[in-house]
């Protein structure tokens, strides 16, 4: 209307010279102004169309789903009192395992236990040939009895010795008194004391032989207990009580002493022990419980039916792994069944105490986000909103909820997938019994149309 008034002001009013080259300077400008203004319409047109095409359609589909009803799975919270449990992965080791080796050398002439057998501390093992060691036992004998006769004999010869100086004393005495009263002669007395002398030098000579045959002889006792000693390694026995492993040597082989290849390896089954690694969070924890009645050590074999094993922590290591941030455990188990082999991967379960009337829900109600873990909780009016939640242990598939739930609320266990907040749900079961009862009303009223 403003560009109509304007051209009638222009058609009625002349213009005069002066006002014509104003009119040509403006005509531009609104040209200006008028493509400007096309161009902002144009730019706000193209954006609602793109909005139109590719935003509505995101709220409409997700408005469709909202206003769908999506079949989940609900469970409600409950309370509990859950084992204040820790978990690892643990192996299993032998307290003890010995290496059988021979200590003296000949034939192997028997074996008395077969490979795998259960043997106890001290049965008999093996058995080889006791013949050359027998033999040495009775040259040993003889020489011992030899160097007992050689002492006997030398002390018979200082026995005469000692009378010999014994003699030659009585005469140095009397030949003493005698020089005094001038019977004998002052050279004869000299004698006398000399021949004393010399009975005294042979006695004590005599007494270091004797010396010296008692030790020759306690060396030939030495001598044949020691072979003795080695007569009995020629029957090898259990040293302690286990499993016997592979045998390496049969009847009829020359064993050697002290060979590099052991004759069998025993292994002790009964008990046995269960290694494992905790992270240091945990050791704190162990040692905050471990005075606790409550407080226990269990081990099963994955995979395994049979039931898992009580047994208790014998050993916490004194250095924590600094690469690893662990410490190592040991807990021992009497293993009656022999269920547990060295050298098997076990799951190791440390019980520290219980909590008393925990929240607790399916575990796979917990969803894992970015940040935390969630829910779907299902409100009053079976819409679906996100809760956050604070996890604690898992026991026999259930979770402890720390913070973010309270008992009887409920929570979606299956379908989460297809939910978003607001989504309306319905449980599976009162899905599945709907249609059935209204299948059967649709028949019943087919029925009453037939009739």
């Amino acid at each position: 209307m403003n560009e109509d008034a304007s051209k009638q002001s222009t058609e009625l009013t002349p213009l005069s010279p002066e006002t014509k080259p104003e009119k040509k300077q403006n005509v531009p400008r609104r040209k200006s102004r008028i493509v400007q203004l096309a161009g902002i319409a144009g730019l706000i047109i193209v954006l609602i169309v793109v909005w139109y095409l590719f935003g509505s359609k995101p709220n409409k589909a997700a408005n469709r789903q909202r206003a769908e009803v999506v079949p989940v799975e609900i469970a409600t919270a409950t309370q509990s009192d859950v084992p204040i449990q820790i978990k690892s992965i643990g192996s299993v080791e032998s307290i003890s395992a010995v290496a059988v080796h021979s200590q003296v050398e000949g034939t192997l002439e028997g074996v008395h236990f077969t490979p795998g057998q259960e043997v106890k501390q001290g049965d008999l093992l093996f058995t080889i040939d006791p013949r050359p060691l027998q033999a040495l036992v009775a040259q040993a004998n003889a020489n011992l009895a030899k160097a007992i006769a050689a002492v006997d004999q030398g002390k018979q010869v200082l026995a005469k010795d000692q009378a010999a100086a014994t003699n030659a004393r009585t005469i140095m005495k009397r030949d003493l008194i005698l020089v005094e009263q001038g019977v004998v002669s002052r050279e004869e007395y000299d004698n006398a004391v000399a021949a004393s002398q010399g009975a005294d030098a042979t006695v004590k000579a005599d007494q270091s032989a004797v010396d010296s045959l008692n030790a020759a002889a306690k060396a030939e006792q030495a001598n044949v207990r020691n072979a003795q000693v080695q007569l009995s390694y020629s029957s090898i026995r259990a040293p302690i009580g286990g499993k016997t492993g592979n045998l390496v040597v049969t009847t009829g082989n020359l064993v050697r002493a002290n060979d590099t290849s052991p004759m069998v390896t025993i292994t002790q089954s009964s008990p046995i022990y269960v290694t494992f690694t905790v992270p240091e969070p945990d050791f704190l924890r162990i040692r905050e419980y471990a005075s606790h009645a409550d407080f226990r050590a269990e081990v099963s074999l994955p995979g395994s039916s049979q039931p898992s094993q009580q047994g208790k922590l014998s050993l916490i290591d004194n250095t924590v792994d600094t690469s690893t941030g662990t410490i190592r455990l040991k807990a021992t188990f009497e293993n009656s069944d022999r269920l547990l082999y060295p050298g098997l991967f076990t799951n190791v379960v440390l019980t520290l105490g219980t909590q008393q009337q925990a929240v607790v829900v399916p575990s796979q109600a917990v969803q894992i986000g970015q940040d935390n873990s969630f829910v779907y909780a299902v409100k009053p009016d079976m819409t679906v909103e996100v809760r956050n939640v604070k996890t604690g242990p898992t026991f026999n598939e259930m979770i402890v909820i720390d913070d973010g739930l309270k008992p009887g609320d409920k929570v979606v266990t299956d379908g989460q997938l297809r939910l978003v907040p607001g989504a309306t749900v319905q449980a599976k079961d009162q899905q599945r019994n709907g249609p059935q009862r209204t299948s059967g009303s649709s028949s019943q009223s087919s029925g009453a149309g037939y009739r």
